[in-house]
C-alpha cells in the first residue's frame, strides 16, 4: 500500500521547518516509527516516523527546503522490501577471489543533525570524523575541523598563493536565527540594565561534600550547584514577585508560580527548557530534570513543550570559564540570573584575610518595571541563601 509521508502538525508558535535531511533514502528500508527525516524548526528538530516497516518510493522534498503543516514530503510503500545493494555482485565475486577477506559490518556514526547537514554541504566523509562529543558523538565543530583538514589525493595539490586567506560561509540554522531575533528584540523592546554581586560557596562547598556520596545513592542523582541557585532564586523572587513578572503592553503579568529556564548549550545553540512548578521540586527532582534536559538538548531530542513559558532564567558562564558577564533577558521574562565561574580569592572575614571560594553573580532586569533597589535586594537574597543554606530550609 502506497502511504504520503507529509509534514507533522507543527505547534501553534512554529509557522514552518526546514528539511535539515533525509535519514532513508529511496529503496531503502526502514521499519515502523523509524525516523524518515529530520525537520527543523526555529526552536527544536522534529523527526519524521515511518508509518509502516517499508521503503520510501520517492522524494518530493529535498534538504534546504522550507516546508509547512501538511505538505508532502515523499511516497512511501508498505511492507516493501529494501532494493538490492547494487554492488552485491562485486562484492560477490570480491568474496571468491579472495575467500580469506570478510567484510566489515557497517558502524553507525553518531551524528546530530547540525553536524551532518554541515557534513553535506562540506562534503565530509562522516565515517572518517572523530567524534569529540558524549560517546564519541559527532558535533558541527569536529565536521568543520575535518572539513579543514587538507585533503590527500592522487592528483598533484594546488596550492594557495603565498599569503592568500580563506574564509568559510555557513548558513546560520534556524535555531541561531531565532535566537538573534529574540536577543535583538530584547534590546530593543525592554530597558535593561545588569546589577553585580558576589557570593561565598563555602558553605554550599561543605554542604555537597558531606551530603554528596549519600545523596547520590538515595537518589540515584549528583548533587551540584544548579539545584541550590534554583532554591535560593525561588526564595528570592517570592520576596521580590516583580522579578517573577513580565509585561503585557500597560500591564504588569505578576506569576504565582515559578517556571525556572535553565539555559542549556548544545552544538545548535542555546536553548532554554523549563523546570515547571520549580518550587514544588526537591533538590534530586531539580537535578535529576537538569541532567535529563541536558542531554536531550545536545541530543536534539526535546520537544516544544519543554521550551515554551518560563518566568525566570538562570544562565551558567562559569561552566566555560566566563568571570563575568551581563546576560540578556529572556523576553518576556523580566529577568536573568547569571552564574560565573568558581574561584579562589582573598576576602576579609571578621577582619582577618582568608581564602574562599568566591563567585561573581549578575541579575540582568526590565528597569521598566524593577526598580534597581528591587534588583539589588533580590541578589542579595540569593547571596544570603547560599551563603547560609539552612536558610532556604526554615524559610527565614
Amino acid at each position: 500500500m502506497t502511504i504520503e509521508i507529509r509534514v507533522p502538525q507543527l505547534p501553534e508558535s512554529v509557522a514552518d521547518a526546514t528539511l535539515v535531511a533525509w535519514r532513508k533514502q529511496p529503496g531503502e528500508a526502514a521499519g515502523r516509527d523509524e525516523n524518515l527525516a529530520d525537520l527543523e524548526t526555529d526552536k527544536v528538530v522534529l523527526e519524521v516516523p515511518a508509518p509502516a516497516a517499508g521503503v520510501i518510493k520517492e522524494l518530493k522534498v529535498q534538504p534546504g527546503t522550507t516546508v509547512k503543516s501538511g505538505d508532502l514530503l515523499a511516497i512511501f510503500e508498505e511492507g516493501a522490501a529494501a532494493k538490492a545493494a547494487p554492488v552485491a555482485a562485486s562484492a560477490a565475486a570480491a568474496t571468491t577471489a579472495a575467500p580469506t577477506t570478510t567484510a566489515a559490518p557497517a558502524v553507525e556514526v553518531k551524528a546530530g543533525p547540525a553536524a551532518r547537514r554541515v557534513a553535506a554541504e562540506q562534503g565530509v566523509d562522516l565515517g572518517k570524523v572523530s567524534g569529540s562529543g558524549l560517546g564519541g558523538a559527532i558535533n558541527k565543530g569536529d565536521v568543520l575541523a575535518q572539513a579543514a583538514k587538507p585533503q590527500m589525493t592522487a592528483a598533484a595539490p594546488v596550492l594557495a598563493p603565498a599569503g592568500a586567506r580563506q574564509e568559510q560561509r555557513v548558513p546560520m540554522t534556524r535555531l541561531r536565527q531565532r535566537i538573534a531575533e529574540r536577543l535583538v528584540q530584547a534590546q530593543h523592546t525592554a530597558a535593561l540594565l545588569t546589577t553585580f554581586n558576589e557570593v561565598d560557596l563555602s558553605a554550599v562547598n561543605e554542604l555537597r561534600a558531606r551530603h554528596k556520596d549519600r545523596f547520590e545513592k538515595t537518589h540515584g542523582a549528583k548533587l551540584g550547584f544548579m539545584s541550590f541557585f534554583v532554591k535560593a532564586s525561588i526564595e528570592a523572587l517570592r520576596k521580590f514577585p516583580v522579578m517573577n513578572a513580565s509585561v503585557d503592553g500597560t500591564d504588569i503579568i505578576y506569576h504565582e508560580f515559578y517556571d525556572i529556564g535553565v539555559a542549556v548549550s548544545t552544538d545548535r545553540g542555546l536553548v532554554v527548557p523549563v523546570l515547571r512548578n520549580a518550587e514544588n521540586m526537591g533538590f534530586a527532582d531539580i537535578e535529576k530534570q537538569i541532567v535529563d534536559y541536558g542531554t536531550r538538548a545536545r541530543s536534539g531530542s526535546l520537544g516544544l513543550d519543554d521550551l515554551q513559558g518560563g518566568t525566570f532564567t538562570i544562565t551558567n558562564g562559569g561552566t566555560f570559564g566566563s568571570l563575568l558577564s551581563t546576560p540578556i533577558v529572556n523576553a518576556p521574562q523580566s529577568a536573568i540570573l547569571g552564574m560565573h565561574k568558581i574561584q579562589d580569592r582573598p576576602v576579609v572575614v571578621n577582619g582577618q584575610i582568608v581564602v574562599r571560594p568566591m563567585m561573581y553573580l549578575a541579575v540582568s532586569y526590565d528597569h521598566r518595571i524593577i526598580d534597581g533597589k528591587e534588583a539589588v535586594q533580590f541578589l542579595v537574597t540569593i547571596k544570603d541563601c547560599l551563603e547560609d543554606p539552612g536558610r532556604m530550609l526554615i524559610g527565614v
